[in-house]
């Protein structure tokens, strides 16, 4: 035998009575007089494996240190006890790496493991989540790649921003301040003349001093741009994103769903349509469940932790109170006060997930928001031109993809669907 398999080729039952070579790491060990007994880890899966006490490195074994890197050989045998129904008889056992002390044990607390963030990535937990991360990006380009959009990039470095308090300055070159990007959508708007129909995924930057459980100061966003679109279509673009993302996980990722303890069932429920109710709506609902909001305000988590349990579906909300909302966004011309905007909030996690809007076509009034919210609108000048020359109607959306990995995988942080999360507090490993 030259070559090695995967733990995985293992479980299907193909190699049953066989003789394999595997390759991987101990996730546990234990031992007694007459056997020692590990489980062998690969990014494919579990399996028990037995050493012997007569085979001449049952020593080596025996000192085995959880997440040591081995390569063994042996035969395979069903095993009901065992994880996964099989069990490997080891014949050969090569140490590749040692492991002494592994600092992570049964007994650990959530800001120990962020400390020793770069061991507990490998964890089998984690790394179920890290698989179900991957397809969510990968059906991500896959979807806009069938919806005929172009995939795009975006500066990191800029001067333009939704909200200029929250944004990270960086000293260039002793020359200016410059920013770290809290969007693309301003580029991803620059090129809709070209291409029509654009997104792009990337990271973003906020400075927010948040410390709850939904909020990172460096994440993943998706973000696309449609031109000829309105609200209605928009909505129906989030809707039909948002299905799409889910029934990939479930169609990939059911192994490692319910080990997170996730009931996939609940993500094949997410399919179009979903409801829809203003902002005015939302606040009725709300006061009917003794939580007055009054109008002019942006919802916060509470408001709309409680909007979602009306629904077993995401909700979209629209048309905020333009006041509080970001400059680009327009007035509706049959309702003044309000944006023509929406969120979209997901229901168990009770956040949002999306937001989006038609954007303003209308100089004048970006200058007057822009003013009113410290910025100075020389800045974006270059953007105003997008308007000066040949401007279309057109709507996008932004979606934090850390926080849609944290919905479907059920895990309670934000921190947890990111594999080295930054925040005000942290910034290693």
């Amino acid at each position: 035998m030259t070559d090695f398999i995967k733990i995985g080729d293992v479980l299907s039952g193909k190699y049953s009575g066989k003789e394999v070579q595997l390759r991987g790491w101990v996730h546990r060990h234990r031992a007694t007089k007459e056997n020692v007994f590990f489980i062998l880890r690969d990014s494919t899966g579990l399996l028990q494996c037995v050493v012997k006490s007569g085979k001449p490195f049952f020593k080596t074994a025996d000192a085995l240190g959880v997440e040591s890197s081995v390569a063994i050989s042996g035969k395979v045998k069903e095993d009901a006890r065992a994880p996964g129904g099989y069990e490997l008889d080891v014949e050969n056992l090569t140490v590749v790496g040692e492991s002494k002390n592994f600092p992570i044990s049964k007994d650990y607390s959530e800001e120990f493991l962020l400390d020793v963030r770069h061991l507990w990535v490998r964890s089998w937990k984690m790394s179920n989540i890290w698989k179900i991360r991957s397809t969510i990006f990968n059906a991500i380009h896959e979807f806009f790649r069938k919806e005929g959009y172009y995939y795009v990039q975006a500066p990191f470095f800029v001067k333009t921003s939704e909200s200029g308090l929250e944004m990270f300055e960086v000293d260039y070159f002793g020359k200016e301040k410059v920013r770290l990007s809290q969007t693309a959508q301003f580029y991803l708007e620059a090129l809709l003349p070209g291409l029509e129909k654009v997104y792009s995924l990337g990271p973003s930057f906020r400075a927010e001093k948040s410390k709850t459980a939904r909020h990172l100061t460096e994440y993943w966003h998706c973000e696309a741009e449609a031109a000829w679109m309105d609200l209605d279509g928009l909505a129906k673009l989030c809707e039909n994103f948002i299905s799409y993302l889910a029934q990939a996980v479930v169609q990939n990722n059911k192994k490692e769903l319910q080990e997170l303890g996730r009931d996939y069932r609940k993500l094949e429920e997410i399919v179009p349509p979903f409801p829809r109710i203003t902002y005015r709506e939302a606040l009725k609902l709300l006061e009917k469940d003794g939580m007055v909001v009054s109008f002019g305000k942006d919802l916060r988590t509470p408001e709309e932790k409680q909007i979602t349990t009306h629904f077993t579906k995401p909700v979209i909300v629209t048309h905020y109170p333009k006041a509080v909302m970001a400059f680009y966004k327009p007035r509706d011309p049959k309702d003044p006060e309000v944006a023509r905007c929406l969120d979209v909030l997901a229901p168990e996690v009770g956040f949002e997930i999306i937001g989006g809007s038609e954007r303003d076509l209308n100089i004048e009034e970006m200058r007057k928001a822009i003013i009113e919210q410290g910025d100075n609108p020389k800045n974006y000048e270059w953007y105003f031109d997008l308007r000066r020359y040949g401007a279309v109607p057109h709507a996008g959306f932004g979606l934090g993809v850390d926080r849609i990995v944290m919905w479907f995988t059920g895990v309670p942080s934000v921190k947890d669907a990111i594999p080295f999360p930054r925040t005000v507090e942290r910034t290693e490993p």
